[in-house]
């Protein structure tokens, strides 16, 4: 019986369809390509393991000769492909860059973050010594490009107040500039009504997010004053006399009136330094991590509050010690006298680094900018003067106020602002470079009480003024540095970055031997010092080493000039010369000696003789 046959037997398979190859899809921003240029073009790579499986393999036993590593094959010399003009890069749509290359930088804006001064050169300096002067100049002058490029970047610009049609602003009222500026603008400008224990000091941290002030009658507080949150508040039941924030706004320094109290922000009593006694002003210098104190009995005292210990206490033997400030630049202080003079102080020198004679009556008050270029001072002759601090200590401008300033200070951006009684003035200049103008007041504002402190807040548009009514904090715009450095001084840091930063700036704390008049002199070399060095040097080997060229030994052939050889040929010369020079010196000793005793034009005696 005949049986049907299954399907798929004696029947041949069909042959597997090749895969067609899809067609690439042209994207934009790619030209379209010829169809003879994409038949020309080269497919995907062949599978190699099929390719592997196909070649013939050989036996694992047999050996064959190694080839010979020089290539029999003549060798061609290929020249060197000729370079097309390479087309500007072009983004992703094609569209080429209208604006190639960096950013240009001008050369002032350069000039301002430049530290070395190419004018000073060393005399006589050696070549390796000129090298490496050039490197560094180079690297300086990079660095400067940099920073000044990365202005372009800042996101803030600095605010100004202008009049409508020529109308003066010193009459524009705070009134007016709180309904003109934003919402939260506006907050920052309040009133504390504090009648009962004025009058106050008051002090910003380092990065104006908080706010510290102390009355007379012993009240003691401090506060966010962004988002007015308390942190402590205490009565101390003793009169407060001035008041500090440390490296941090976790740390607060009373001067009250017997001794030196330090508190947390918790209002908690940490230290009572009974050495520092009848302080009357504090000044705290963040980089050296030193609190610098005042007192009636005329002692200037310097305190490390990283270890604890008074680095120096100096007597400015000058009575009673009211008037103190310190310059931002250098960390130098200056202290005010009642004999109308300024003196300036560092804690390696137990002398005033410079004294100036600013007025004929006491002086009052006296601020320097930011900078380090200007010093405000005021005096009981009614006089403000700007003086210039840099090396020539003369006055640029003066003016006669009604009843003279009793209280200084500058912004960051150079304003200065003067308490008069009970109204403060403010002067503005050209810029931050530049003095302020005496001429026309810049802003005008009376207060309910005489002033007793000021200080504009780091980073804002406001100025704090303590009085006997409480605590003002006005608007000033165009007083503060509208950028920060987020790790120098972060207003929004946190608990744990602070503690960070804490501990980076111990580690990079600043001696308080190096606190001097002009920073950048340590950095160079001292050429007087060092030609001096050099003279007594010769004086006492009786000859100059450096006179003469080093000899340098010729190196000789057949292995005789090893290192050890021409070492040792360079000193025998060296010994011989050396031998021949103290023997010259030996030889004039004697000479001298003659001529030391005996003195040109004197008489003989009859015991020379005797003398050998």
């Amino acid at each position: 019986m005949e049986t049907a046959p299954k399907p798929g037997r004696d029947i041949p398979p069909k042959k597997d369809k090749l895969p067609t190859k899809k067609k690439r899809p042209r994207r934009y921003w790619e030209e379209e390509t010829t169809p003879t240029a994409a038949a020309a073009s080269p497919g995907p790579p062949p599978n190699k393991k099929r390719n592997r499986e196909l070649r013939p393999q050989k036996p694992k036993n047999t050996h064959t000769a190694k080839k010979s590593r020089v290539s029999r094959k003549p060798q061609i010399v290929q020249k060197p492909r000729e370079r097309r003009d390479a087309e500007p890069p072009r983004s992703l749509s094609g569209a080429q860059d209208p604006f190639p290359g960096p950013a240009p930088v001008s050369m002032e804006v350069a000039q301002k973050f430049r530290r070395i001064d190419k004018s000073k050169k060393l005399p006589h300096s050696k070549s390796k010594t000129r090298s490496r002067l050039e490197v560094a100049e180079a690297e300086e002058e990079e660095i400067s490009v940099k920073a000044a490029r990365s202005e372009l970047l800042l996101t803030e610009e600095p605010g100004f107040l202008e009049g409508e049609d020529g109308e003066d602003t010193a009459k524009i009222r705070q009134a007016d500039i709180v309904e003109a500026v934003d919402i939260a603008s506006a907050a920052k400008h309040f009133d504390l009504n504090l009648r009962q224990f004025g009058p106050y000091r008051l002090n910003y941290s380092q990065t104006g997010r908080h706010l510290a002030f102390g009355g007379r009658r012993g009240h003691v507080a401090a506060l966010d004053w962004v988002t007015k949150k308390l942190m402590c508040e205490i009565n101390v039941m003793e009169a407060v006399r001035d008041i500090r924030f440390l490296h941090s706004e976790a740390l607060l320094a009373v001067a009250q009136n017997r001794w030196l109290h330090i508190y947390d922000n918790q209002g908690i009593e940490l230290h009572c330094i009974r050495r520092c006694d009848r302080v009357t002003r504090l000044e705290f210098l963040p980089f050296h991590f030193l609190l610098a104190t005042s007192s009636e009995t005329g002692f200037l005292t310097y305190l490390d509050v990283s270890v604890g210990k008074i680095v120096a206490a100096l007597n400015a033997r000058a009575g009673r010690l009211d008037v103190m400030t310190q310059n931002p630049y250098n960390a130098v202080i200056h202290l005010g006298h009642s004999n109308g003079t300024v003196s300036l102080w560092s804690p390696a020198m137990k002398e005033p680094l410079a004294k100036i004679l600013c007025h004929r009556g006491g002086v009052r008050a006296v601020a320097v900018d930011s900078t380090g270029t200007y010093m405000a001072t005021s005096g009981l002759d009614h006089q403000l003067k700007i003086f210039d601090l840099r090396g020539t200590f003369q006055p640029l401008s003066a003016r006669t106020l009604p009843q003279g300033a009793g209280h200084l200070a500058f912004s960051q951006r150079g304003l200065l602002a003067a308490g008069m009684g009970d109204v403060v003035n403010i002067w503005a200049g050209q810029g931050k470079a530049s003095p302020p103008s005496l001429e026309k007041p810049y802003l005008t504002h009376r207060l309910s009480g005489p002033v007793h402190g000021l200080q504009f807040c780091p980073f804002e548009d406001v100025l704090g003024v303590g009085h006997s009514g409480g605590i003002t904090s006005m608007l000033v715009p165009g007083a503060a540095e509208p950028n920060f450095d987020g790790l120098e001084s972060n207003p929004y840091r946190s608990r744990k970055q602070r503690q960070e930063w804490e501990v980076k700036a111990l580690l990079e704390k600043v001696p308080a031997e190096l606190i001097c008049l002009d920073p950048r002199a340590l950095a160079e070399v001292d050429v007087i010092s060092l030609e001096q060095a050099k003279k007594e040097r010769i004086e006492r080997l009786g000859y100059d080493p450096e006179s003469k060229a080093p000899f340098q030994p010729k190196p000789k052939l057949k292995g005789r000039s090893s290192t050890a050889s021409l070492v040792k040929r360079k000193r025998k010369v060296m010994d011989e010369e050396h031998r021949d020079k103290v023997r010259q010196s030996l030889e004039q000793q004697p000479q001298k000696q003659e001529k030391a005793v005996k003195p040109t034009g004197a008489r003989p005696s009859a015991l020379d003789r005797f003398v050998r």
